[in-house]
């Protein structure tokens, strides 16, 4: 008699081991004691989540009217202290008449700044788009000229302001940047000790007392009449205080490329600008490029310091709209968050920029 055919029993399905259910088992509810804890920060969140709601949306006062966000005073938020104060803390003190000329040149300030995060733009004509947009940037802003009535510097203020100090001033720290870190591996001793002098001098000390000195102390020791507008003396503080951090930075890039890039580059007969320029350089920067960034979210968030000078930004532009103004004063927090806001979109997109830097070079390197 032939054997009758066994089927063999079915293998059981094999266990995923990617999407939410295997994660959240892995990550949150691997072990009793990590399932307690992730459920009782589950419930804590959303029990805040719940209040945020309630407060945030359900009982809050959209219009900007003062006697209702009284009324509703410690049950839901008054976003009507946004709508009725967003010219103010976003424009400064500007004068309301011309105000359509600091929002023509915040965009035109914003147009370079876009164009070099695409690398399809980054040809020599940037530079012009760069020039361009900076000086239709002071133009409007300042005035003066094509029947524009003049302003001055210090009635600038809001956004315009926070992202003209932080531009500039790291577009101006990053060549003095890239020549101290140059001159701290210079053979020759005197060059060094400057800049090493200079770095350590400008790290030792907080922006708040290099702002200081740069606009009460600096005029001490300027002929009577001869002193800088306060805010090239602000943009001058600010540009030395960045390049110094960024000095090290950079510094630690040129570190990462071997000696024998330079011997390399010493024997096909380049002289040390080309070789630093063509060989050392792209390949010190590439590998710095988060810190790069990191130091110029900082320096982004760090120009709120400017209001210790008279120039009040985006934070010191809502100080000046809410404490002059006793019925929207008790509605800080919102406005706060308002201004939280901004400056998280601005430095989440400074991130992800980075992240898809890091990403493009990765490839590049075959990694």
């Amino acid at each position: 008699m032939p054997e009758s055919f066994q089927a063999i029993p079915a293998r059981p399905a094999p266990v995923r081991i990617s999407g939410p259910v295997p994660w959240l088992r892995r990550n949150l509810f691997s072990s009793l004691p990590n399932a307690v804890v992730s459920l009782l920060l589950l419930a804590a969140f959303a029990w805040l989540a719940a209040k945020g709601l309630r407060w945030g949306v359900m009982e809050a006062v959209f219009v900007p009217d003062a006697d209702q966000c009284q009324a509703a005073r410690g049950i839901g938020a008054c976003w009507g202290v946004i709508n009725e104060k967003a010219r103010f803390i976003l424009l400064g003190r500007y004068p309301q008449k011309a105000q359509w000329r600091p929002v023509l040149a915040t965009f035109a300030l914003l147009a370079p700044v876009l164009a070099s995060c695409s690398p399809r733009c980054w040809k020599p004509w940037l530079a012009l788009v760069w020039s361009a947009g900076l000086a239709v940037f002071f133009v409007l802003m300042g005035g003066g000229v094509g029947g524009m009535s003049k302003v001055p510097t210090d009635l600038w203020g809001g956004l315009p302001l926070t992202l003209m100090l932080s531009v500039i001033s790291m577009v101006l720290a990053f060549p003095i940047a890239v020549l101290v870190a140059l001159g701290r591996r210079s053979a020759m001793p005197a060059i060094r000790s400057l800049c090493v002098v200079y770095v350590e001098l400008v790290r030792g000390v907080p922006l708040i007392s290099v702002l200081f000195m740069a606009s009460f102390m600096l005029p001490l020791f300027m002929p009577v009449g001869k002193s800088p507008d306060v805010l090239i003396r602000v943009i001058v503080g600010i540009t030395l205080f960045a390049a110094a951090y960024m000095a090290e930075i950079v510094r630690g890039g040129l570190q990462t490329v071997g000696r024998g890039q330079a011997e390399a580059a010493a024997s096909m007969g380049l002289s040390y600008w080309q070789a630093q320029r063509k060989i050392i350089l792209p390949q010190a920067l590439a590998s710095v490029v988060p810190s790069i960034v990191n130091n110029f979210i900082s320096l982004f968030k760090d120009t709120s310091l400017v209001t210790i000078v008279s120039l009040y930004e985006l934070t010191g532009s809502l100080s000046l709209a809410l404490g002059s103004d006793p019925n929207w004063r008790p509605f800080k927090i919102e406005a706060y968050l308002f201004i939280a806001t901004i400056y998280f979109a601005c430095c989440y997109a400074m991130s992800r920029y980075s992240l898809r830097i890091e990403k493009r070079l990765a490839r590049s390197r075959g990694h």
